[in-house]
Parts: structure tokens; sequence; C-alpha cells
């Protein structure tokens, strides 16, 4: 409705990961962030979680923007899925995540066909009805945003992913001075990161970690490997600094992580340290106790540099007694066992291995409550929405809002597609739009959470699979040849003797006379094998393996 204020997270909230939000005013439409989420154990095959933008493409003419907060992946990596469903859509971000995501849409073929433009922070710009000012905030990347929306109805301020760091590893500090005066100018409606809602205190510096970083470099006696995120720039040039101080070279290993460094590096938001990194001919030239490695694999990813090494899998390094491996970052939730996995094994390997919390080897780059609530008393919003977090993140943040002297009827702790709706006088929740997750299998978006193909994928895993192949008359429908019975995950060996019983229950079915004029039917018989072994199966085993029935006709 062109007289309302509209705000619809659609990804981000009762998680953590594909955060995408919409704001929607005078009719146009701005996007704030376009994320993806790492699958959880379940999914199996799954590469990739994205947002269902069902509601994004069916007003895609109505879209005019996509706003960047940042350059991580939970806020950029659906770009390559979404953007062909909103085409044309321009995309605003700063220096550095434009030239992140610009590597990402040139791999996706996506670059010719998109406008990315570069805003810097405290400089108005507008799309169609939005009047937008950047703001500086502090995270575990460089060049962090939040936004300050003005609409027709009132100004919505975004913080993005933040935290209020005074010793940054750039210098950068988050601009106060800034969102106090957005604040005093009057907001509707602040939408904050949630993540360390339920952390007292404030959140550690990067400086922090820079200083365990150097005497961890410096105490090893033979190789270090580091574990991070690709995006986590910042924490590059902390290893770097930490190389250059203990007199080692650094090598960079993994397409992402070198892809980001080589970007951030064009850009000036590395410095190399007066040759410092240097290639992969360094794993071999450079003796062991000179060298740093910088890799992916810090969440356990099954494909990464540091699962790979665990496993004695990758191709440039095999993890030896000796090495010294540091894992520079927190467990995303749900991925704490795939961690511990990848940690058990480089112990086994002969590694030292240094990890949260018994080293100090990571800061988050999310704000705890008392810089939420610096955050809430800046912007003094008239009505508050807990963004990025899980549910009960979300609902430690709504207190706190409370606490902060924002009225109870002016918090919203949404799911994803509720919409909140602001008439200008009073908020309300207005129904919700099509929401949730889309798979990404390879490079296909296959189908949500309870779609087809994960549901038989769980039942494959569960119960196994069992093929029936037979052939037929044609005019008859009476078997000419087999049934021949093969399982995978179920009594695979065909002598196994439930096996063996179940051919001849299934042969002794078929033979029963049946007075219907479709018997011959392929159909019909497929239908036929599959409800006589569904129930045997189900009364010898109490297992459902998905039967695969293949009929010939002759």
């Amino acid at each position: 409705m062109p007289d309302t204020l509209r705000i619809i997270p659609l990804g981000g909230v009762g998680e953590v990961g594909k955060n995408i939000t919409v704001i929607e005013a005078a009719g146009e439409i701005l996007v704030v962030d376009c994320g993806l989420a790492f699958p959880e154990q379940e999914m199996l095959g799954i590469d990739l979680v994205i947002p269902d933008v069902t509601y994004l493409r069916e007003n895609r003419d109505r879209v005019t923007a996509i706003l960047l907060t940042h350059g991580h992946e939970d806020h950029t990596g659906g770009l390559p899925y979404v953007l062909p469903q909103i085409p044309g859509t321009p995309i605003y971000s700063s220096r550095l995540t434009a030239g992140l995501v610009t590597g990402k849409l040139k791999e996706h073929k996506l670059l010719g066909q998109t406008r990315l433009e570069v805003v810097e922070p405290a400089v108005e710009f507008r799309i169609g009805a939005f009047a937008i000012t950047p703001f500086r905030v502090n995270h575990s990347i460089p060049d962090g945003m939040g936004f300050a929306i003005k609409t027709p109805l009132g100004t919505v301020v975004h913080t993005g992913d933040f935290k209020f760091d005074h010793t940054p590893p750039d210098g950068r500090r988050a601009d106060l001075g800034l969102i106090a005066e957005i604040g005093n100018h009057g907001v509707e409606f602040l939408l904050s990161d949630s993540t360390r809602a339920e952390r007292e205190g404030y959140t550690l510096s990067e400086k922090t970690v820079g200083d365990s970083l150097n005497q961890l470099v410096r105490e090893a006696s033979g190789r270090v490997i580091v574990a991070t995120f690709a995006s986590n720039i910042g924490r590059v040039q902390q290893v770097l600094d930490a190389a250059w101080a203990s007199g080692r070279k650094m090598v960079a290993l993994g397409r992402s992580m070198e892809q980001n460094i080589a970007i951030a590096l064009e850009l000036g938001y590395l410095d190399p340290r007066d040759g410092t990194l240097t290639g992969k001919d360094g794993l071999q030239r450079l003796p062991k106790d000179r060298l740093v490695v910088m890799t992916t694999g810090s969440q356990g990813e099954p494909m990464s540099g540091l699962t790979r090494m665990s496993n004695r899998d990758h191709r440039n390094i095999t993890i030896e007694p000796g090495d010294t491996v540091i894992i520079s970052a927190s467990p995303i939730p749900g991925n704490e066992e795939a961690v511990a996995k990848t940690i058990d094994n480089l112990f086994k390997e002969g590694a030292m291995v240094h990890y949260e919390p018994l080293v100090h080897c990571h800061v988050s780059g999310h704000g705890s409550r008392e810089e939420l609530k610096l955050m809430l008393g800046l912007v003094k919003p008239r009505h508050f929405i807990p963004v990025h977090g899980e549910y009960r993140m979300l609902v430690q943040h709504g207190l706190l809002a409370e606490g902060a002297g924002v009225p109870v009827d002016g918090i919203f702790v949404l799911e994803n597609g509720q919409v909140v709706e602001f008439d200008g006088t009073r908020a309300r929740l207005a129904g919700s739009v099509p929401a949730g997750a889309v798979l990404v299998d390879g490079i296909a978006a296959i189908d949500g959470v309870d779609g087809v193909v994960l549901r038989d994928r769980r039942a494959l895993a569960s119960d196994g699979v069992v093929m029936v192949a037979l052939t037929v008359d044609r005019a008859t429908g009476q078997a000419v040849s087999g049934p021949d019975l093969v399982g995978r995950g179920f009594l695979s060996d065909p002598d196994d003797p439930v096996m063996a019983a179940a051919c001849q229950h299934l042969t002794q079915a078929l033979l029963q006379p049946v007075a219907d004029a479709h018997a011959a039917e392929v159909g019909y018989l497929k239908t036929k094998i599959r409800d006589t072994l569904s129930r045997y199966f189900f009364e010898r085993t109490k297992r459902r393996p998905m039967i695969l029935p293949i009929v010939m006709e002759v």
C-alpha cells in the first residue's frame, strides 16, 4: 500500500544466516542484504541455503535496489541466486564489499548485467522515495556499515552486524556521533543485530586477538596454520602482521581465501608487509619454522582447506607432528560437531591445535548487551525489530529494548515473512508473505527444507533403497522374467533370507489374477510392487526402504 511503511524480514530472524530484509514505502521496495546460510547436518548433500524471495520475484517491478551492510557470506552470498529473479536491480555498498561482490558476480557470469554503486559513510544518497545515509560500524570485516533510511513515513535504521570497537585493526571506529545525530532527528524503527544479545558486558576488541596471534606464532617451533573465514580480511591482516613480526612468510591456500586476499590487496585493505605474503611455492621453498599458512575451514566445512588437511586429503599440505594449528573463529550454531571432529583429527595427526575457549584466538564481531543498549540509547527508536539471531536472541534483545524505554507494543519479535505495517501513527502486524529456505545442490536451487528431494534423501539415508527389475508380457501383464531385487543401504546381499523371501512373496502376488482392465498397465504394476514390498519389509524389518520398480514390456 503506497500510504504505509512495511518492514518484512525474508531471512535472518529466528536463525543465524541468510539475512535479507524488505523495506517498502511509497509503492517502492528497498532490500537490505541478501545472504546465505550453511546447511544443517540433516540437509543431506546440500551445499548452501538461500532465502525464498517469491515476494520479490512477484513484485520485481517495484524493487529499486539492494543495500549491502558488509561483505560476509551470510549477507551477500545469496546474490548469485537472487539477482536472476529480480534482474537489473542495482547494488549499493562500501568499496571493499563491492570488490568482494564483484568477484562473486564475475564467477556466476552476472557482473555485466549488474550495476554496482560504491557509497561512502556519512554521505547521503537517494534511491526513488528513499534518502539513505550510511554510517560506519565495526565488525570482523572492514567497511561494515549500517543505514539510516528516510521514508515518507519516517526513518528506519538498520545496523547491519556491529560492535563498538575502540581499537579496531584498521583504526576506523564506529561513527557514534553520526548515529546519535540520526537518533536526534527522530527514528521510527530500529532493526538491530541480536547475535550476542545473551552475552553480558562488551565484546572484546579485535586488537586483543592480534596480541594473542603474535604470541602463538612467535612461540611456535614449526609450521603455523591459521584457519578463519575467507572474508575476515581484518583477521588476515592480523596474521600477516604476526608472521612479519616473527620473521615468517605467509602463504594463502583455498580458492575463496586467495580470491578475497587478492581483492583486498588491490583495493588497499591489506598491507602485504614488505613481501611477507608469498606464493604457494613457499610451501616447499621455506623452512617450516619460517612459514605461516592461511586457509579456510574454521567451521569444519567438508571441502575446506583445514578439513582436507585433517583428513590427509589436501594436495599441498600433510599435517605433521610439530605443526601448530590456530582456529581463529567460533563455530556457527549447528557446526559444533564438524569443528570438533576436525580438531580431533588434527590432534591425531600430531598437530598442536589452539582454539576457543582454551586459547584466546578469536573475538566476535557482534556487540554484547552493553553495546546493544548503547545503540538503543543513541538511536532512541519509537519501534524496535530485533534481527540477525535465533529466536531466543531476538526475545532477549526485545527485553533490552523494553528496558531502554521502547514501548512494549512497539517491539516486534518476528519470524521470517511476517509483515510489520506502519501508517504514520500506529505499527501493527499485518499478515505474512512467502518466506523460508531454498536449498542449493551444486549450482541448482532444488526445493525447500520440506521439499521432495530432501525428503527422499532422508528416506534413503534412513532406510535405503530396493530396486526391482521385472519384464512382463505387453498384452497380459504376466511376468516373463524376474522379479529381481537389489538393495542398497538395505539388506544389500541378494542372498539375504529376507530379500529371498521378499522376492518369493512378490512373485506370488504378481501371479494372483486381477479382474481389472488396467492390470497389464505398467503404472498399475509399479504401484502393486511398491505396496506389496513396502508392507512386507515393514512387517519383517520395521524399515520402509524406498522401492524403485523398473518394469520392461516385451
